[in-house]
């Protein structure tokens, strides 16, 4: 796991001084190293620079850029399967340096070019620099696991790991984006192929970047779709042989996430995804594998507990830690620092704290990320498989007029729910999913905060729509079902915009390696075949996961109401955190981009404060976007 960043300018007025001041500001992302590469070409400069935390090969013959022939590289990630091709190259008379992943991305670039990435298992975004055919290629991994961003601009390309790098070029011109804000202010982060700033993008998933530095070309291409295999015939098989087969991947790439040279662990949530990865690995395991879990005092949200019970079954080297109130809301004045753009998942907070406890013990540890939006877990789904067909039921005019009567009773008024973790934001999106509940309708529903009504209203000058991957319509007609359309729209949205960016940051905000198990390309390009009856059967959902865990962890430790560490928001913001709210969403720091009506802010948190707790959501996002601006625009 590192960090790279770097450019070609045609302007030749930067300088490899340059180079170094754009991989200095991510120390956190490379602790163990920093080197550069900086060439001076008829037409152009090159540089390249990389911040080095140290995991497979840790001595300095692994350092980065690394250079092969003419080949130049710099990379961020981790090729599990390294060794595998290795072996495949050596037989074809290459010889290696080094025992590192990094020469085999080299050499297997020079063996079969862009064919090479079909053999790499792993997460990725890298630039490789053809000298001699005057080419530079960046790429992104199939799910989004590294970030990757670029800019090119008045002859001017730069990249970087994380925008402040780009920031960091004297010549990078910073100007928020309306419409990417008002992006945000749906779905709470900035979705791909955007970002907050304007001219200035971030690489898709599953896709690379040429640029032919002799005619100053950029192209992009997508190399893998996750619609390709949802697009494919449901595989006839029998349940058990499901079971069988989808356990032998499944363990297959968890053991390929355990290469290191540095200690590895397991971040334990006591969830079936997290448990799933602990079982299979320590199943194999000659030792104790480590595995972490923040606990908080609040036990209608606390799974540590669990996640200790499951630990001792399985007879982990389990370490939990309880967090108290002030230690999660100190993190809250970091985030726009590690995040860079604005980011409003709440769970960033306990992600950075286990990963803070996990990086005491170990410098890699896995997270059982995408397990819901491969083997349908999350609960939106269960809400449109039940729900769907009889909402689509009810009279459009009744539907408009219990929208309307929601708008003006306080889901704080209603009894015994209003106690209920989340009830007050699914109070607010049932609000939305009443105006229309066709699946893609439903799924854009249960998953912005600020429908397209509001943001009209909320914006000084209404900004234009984006056009985003909600938008796709690839799965074709005769393999379309709800589940399978919300499954490959999640994968490609929710998934790599949200979950991957927000275990990138937390994890390198503390100099640890995340890596995603469940995201090897053999597990979804598998289970997108697999009949989605198996996957959500009668009203349970990861129905075949669960049958996977089952033999590894009694059912009575596992069968239980879903919680996950959640995070008061709502009661935060009305309390402690009010001088913040007050502070932000004050007209006078408003009127410093003058991006939004001051008036319908000013409403917004009128009501929350008065206890329309259902609007909390607004207000954090709100809140969210404003700290974002005064860290990174200097007002």
């Amino acid at each position: 796991m590192c960090g790279i960043a770097g450019f070609i300018d045609f302007n030749q007025k930067s300088s490899k001084e340059t180079v170094y001041k754009m991989a200095a500001s991510m120390p956190h992302r490379g602790p163990d190293g920093q080197s550069e590469f900086f060439e001076q070409c008829e037409g152009y400069q090159v540089g390249l620079g990389h911040r080095r935390l140290s995991i497979i090969d840790l001595s300095h013959a692994a350092d980065q850029p690394m250079t092969y022939e003419d080949l130049v590289v710099v990379f961020n990630g981790e090729i599990y399967n390294y060794n595998e091709i290795k072996e495949e190259l050596t037989a074809r008379g290459h010889q290696f340096q080094t025992t590192s992943d990094t020469e085999v991305i080299l050499h297997s670039w020079k063996e079969w070019g862009a064919a090479a990435i079909h053999k790499w298992h792993g997460m990725f975004a890298l630039v490789l620099y053809d000298r001699s055919g005057q080419e530079l290629t960046a790429i992104r991994d199939r799910a989004g696991v590294k970030p990757f961003y670029y800019s090119f601009r008045d002859g001017l390309f730069l990249f970087g790991s994380e925008l402040k790098a780009l920031v960091a070029h004297p010549a990078y011109q910073k100007e928020v984006s309306p419409e990417v804000a008002a992006s945000f202010l749906q779905y709470g982060t900035v979705p791909a192929p955007y970002s907050i700033f304007k001219n200035t993008f971030k690489l898709r998933a599953g896709h690379l970047l040429r640029m032919n530095l002799r005619k100053r070309e950029l192209v992009t291409e997508q190399y893998w779709n996750v619609y390709d295999y949802y697009n494919k015939p449901k595989l006839s098989i029998s349940l058990p042989d499901a079971i069988s087969e989808t356990e032998r991947i499944l363990e297959k790439a968890f053991q390929y996430r355990m290469v290191a040279d540095v200690p590895v662990g397991v971040f334990l949530s006591g969830g079936f995804d997290s448990t799933c990865v602990t079982a299979l690995l320590q199943k194999n395991s000659t030792g104790k594998i480590k595995t972490f879990t923040i606990g908080t005092t609040d036990n209608r949200l606390d799974e540590a507990p669990f996640a200790k019970q499951i630990a001792a079954h399985l007879g982990t080297d389990h370490t939990e830690y309880y967090c108290t109130e002030k230690e999660a809301m100190d993190i809250i004045p970091e985030l726009p620092f590690y995040y860079d753009e604005p980011f409003a998942d709440s769970s960033a907070i306990p992600t950075i704290l286990v990963s803070r406890l996990a990086r005491q013990k170990v410098t890699v540890a896995l997270s059982a990320d995408a397990g819901d939006e491969i083997f349908a877990g999350y609960n939106r789904y269960d809400y449109i498989n039940r729900y769907g067909q009889k909402l689509q039921r009810i009279p459009v005019s009744l539907r408009k007029i219990a929208a309307s009567l929601m708008e003006y009773i306080s889901s704080e008024t209603i009894p015994v729910l209003r106690n209920k973790a989340n009830f007050h934001s699914r109070y607010d999106k049932l609000k939305n999913l009443l105006r229309e509940p066709s699946p893609a309708e439903l799924l854009k529903n249960l998953s912005i905060v600020f429908p397209d009504s509001e943001i009209k209203k909320i914006f000084a000058c209404a900004p234009v729509g984006l056009t985003t991957l909600y938008q796709s319509w690839e799965l074709k007609p005769e393999y379309y079902d709800a589940l399978s359309f919300m499954m490959a729209v999640d994968y490609q949205t929710y998934l790599a915009d949200d979950i991957l960016q927000k275990v990138d940051r937390a994890t390198m905000s503390i100099c640890l390696e995340g890596r995603e198990p469940f995201l090897d390309q053999d597990v979804i390009e598998w289970a997108a075949q697999l009949p989605t009856d198996y996957k959500y059967h009668k009203g349970i959902k990861k129905h075949i996961l669960r049958e996977i865990v089952y033999p590894y962890v009694p059912k009575a430790l596992m069968d239980r109401p879903k919680m996950g560490f959640g995070i008061p928001i709502a009661d935060w913001l009305a309390g402690p955190l009010r001088p913040l709210v007050e502070e932000y969403l004050d007209d006078a720091v408003l009127a410093r981009h003058g991006l939004f009506q001051f008036a319908e802010v000013q409403r917004l948190k009128r009501d929350f404060l008065a206890g329309r707790k259902e609007k909390y959501l607004k207000i954090w996002h709100l809140l969210m976007f404003q700290m974002w601006y005064r860290k990174w625009m200097r007002v």
